[in-house]
């Protein structure tokens, strides 16, 4: 399981589009330029079925703290049978007593950490690029709850898109790994 946050601001990222001759288009963004809907997720590599999953959580106008990340384990741990490797960067939120207490409690989780400055090797990254300048470029969203819906529909056609998770895999360089997914 390759596990990865990221936020998506209120204010829309702007990128280059197509309009009619003489017609800027006009994009009204909304006062609080801060807010923001922050998301977890964790693309899991099942070696006996040969086959990607994306599971996700959205948090509407929070940061991604180590009790948010426990929560998203915990619900993972759910779905999931067997034992289970996360594997993540070094980021604060994946550190902490709330961290530590739930290792403690769940032995068939075990933790793999990612270099560090090596966002290239999770292909969860290539999802928040995908979403943040593919989808959702020139959104703008008249609030935060109505972001949060576009985000939450952005994951979930990820999530039915066996391909798109495949290329997302296959961005990174442990596709040149032989495993039973490439």
């Amino acid at each position: 399981m390759l596990i990865d946050e990221s936020g998506v601001l209120l204010s829309p990222l702007v990128r280059r589009s197509l309009a009619p001759r003489g017609q800027t288009p006009i994009l009204p963004v909304p006062g609080g330029h801060r807010r923001k809907v922050s998301a977890i997720a964790g693309l899991s590599l099942s070696p006996r079925r040969r086959r990607l999953g994306l599971y996700f959580q959205t948090h509407p106008d929070q940061h991604i703290r180590n009790y948010e990340v426990v929560r998203f384990l915990r619900d993972l741990l759910r779905h999931l049978r067997g034992r289970v490797i996360a594997v993540w960067d070094n980021g604060p939120m994946h550190k902490g007593d709330p961290i530590r207490a739930f290792l403690a409690r769940n032995r068939r989780l075990q933790i793999e950490w990612l270099p560090p400055y090596a966002p290239e090797l999770n292909p969860v990254e290539a999802l928040w690029n995908h979403i943040k300048y593919g989808q959702l470029a020139n959104f703008a969203a008249p609030d935060v709850e109505t972001l949060d819906t576009a985000v939450t529909d952005c994951l979930v056609n990820a999530k039915f898109d066996s391909d798109m998770l495949r290329s997302f895999y296959k961005a990174t360089p442990l596709a040149n790994i032989r495993t039973r997914v490439s």
